[in-house]
């Protein structure tokens, strides 16, 4: 655990605030960390006396000969985890440093304690993306994936449900919303990773539906305060782990389909258009010309308004901004165009499809 580079980092730090030169020695009573670079590598037989002991040990400077290496100075025991991970030595006159031996020991074990944390949030997190990559395969491996669930000391138990943010702005760094998000599910309910830069693939597992979908509603409010600009989907709940794959796409393509102003959207809202977007493009495009018959993005924004307000002639022609008269010229002259009627059930889920087709052929395009 005390390596030379945390080793180094307690000697820069420590050093800078006492003024003093701080030596660290390891199990070996080693010199590995001094401002002294002459005295890297030598033993400090003042430490070895202090890894027998356990104890601390002062050497004044006519005891300076009874200690080889050793200079006058304070040397204490470095104690992680209950063990003596190494020796901490502070060189000067022991009467001149009243109680800044062990200031610099508490300091000491504190860095280490945090290094050795952020270790390990870095391996679980590493883990966990081990973990994620396993599931988005299309032949995933339960065996491996079980091995680094029991590792984290995780179960994964159904109902599951998959969420995707993509993220456009933020200032956040990844291990703080990463961790923030896992204070909203729970250690024991969720895996979160980022899959790339700016998205974010979580699973939630063993919570039904409506319980899941509060949390990713907080979820959303904490990136919210955060100041975090992005757009989350989340996936229909299923049980099986051979579905993950799956329902990342259905969240990849809830986010291409739906409306970019929709902060928050669900597969469920979406999935007949998503059934449509994946016909064969050959098959869409002649279905879709052939409907639409040289439809141009006026005609299509038009219609789109239309059945976005329910039929409705009046919130329509709000929404767009015209007369209700001019509406009405305008869906007279698809009905002319088309030969479908937008107001007619039939005709309408025709022209819907057609319009699907239409917009995933534009944005491909784009």
């Amino acid at each position: 655990m005390l390596t030379k580079e945390i080793a180094n980092e307690i000697v820069k730090e420590t050093s800078i605030r006492l003024h003093r030169n701080v030596n660290i020695m390891n199990t070996e009573g080693i010199i590995i960390a001094t401002q002294d670079k002459s005295r890297i590598g030598s033993i400090h037989n003042g430490a070895i006396e202090v890894l027998k002991s356990g104890k601390t040990l002062t050497i004044h400077e006519d005891e300076n000969n009874n200690w080889e290496g050793s200079q006058p100075g304070v040397n204490l025991p470095i104690v992680f985890l209950e063990q003596i991970i190494g020796v901490i030595g502070i060189t000067g006159d022991p009467d001149e440093m009243g109680s800044v031996g062990e200031l610099v020991k508490m300091t000491t074990e504190l860095m280490i304690r945090q290094e050795f944390m952020d270790l390990q949030m870095e391996w679980k997190q590493r883990t966990k993306e081990t973990i994620i990559e396993q599931l988005l395969k299309s032949d995933a491996s339960v065996t491996s994936i079980d091995q680094s669930l029991s590792l984290l000391g995780l179960h994964l138990r159904p109902p599951f449900t998959t969420t995707v943010i993509q993220i456009t702005k933020r200032s956040v760094p990844n291990r703080t919303l990463v961790q923030k998000i896992e204070e909203i599910i729970g250690l024991k309910n969720g895996i979160v990773s980022f899959v790339n830069v700016n998205r974010i693939f979580i699973t939630i597992f063993g919570i039904e539906e409506k319980e899941s979908v509060e949390m990713i509603e907080d979820i959303y409010t904490l990136l919210k305060k955060q100041n975090v600009i992005s757009r989350m989907a989340y996936s229909l709940p299923f049980s099986t782990l051979d579905t993950f794959s799956q329902s990342y796409k259905d969240c990849d393509i809830t986010l291409k389909t739906s409306d970019p102003d929709s902060d928050i959207v669900s597969f469920a809202q979406i999935e007949a258009k998503a059934l449509i977007y994946q016909v064969d493009e050959r098959l869409a495009e002649r279905f879709s010309h052939r409907v639409l018959n040289g439809f141009d993005e006026n005609k299509a924004r038009t219609l789109e308004a239309f059945f976005v307000n329910d039929l409705n002639i009046q919130k329509t022609a709000n929404d767009l901004y015209v007369h209700r008269n001019t509406l009405i010229y305008r869906l007279n002259k698809i009905i002319e165009d088309t030969g479908y009627d937008p107001r007619k059930f039939k005709d309408a889920l025709i022209l819907q499809v057609a319009l699907w087709l239409f917009q995933k052929a534009e944005k491909n395009d784009s």
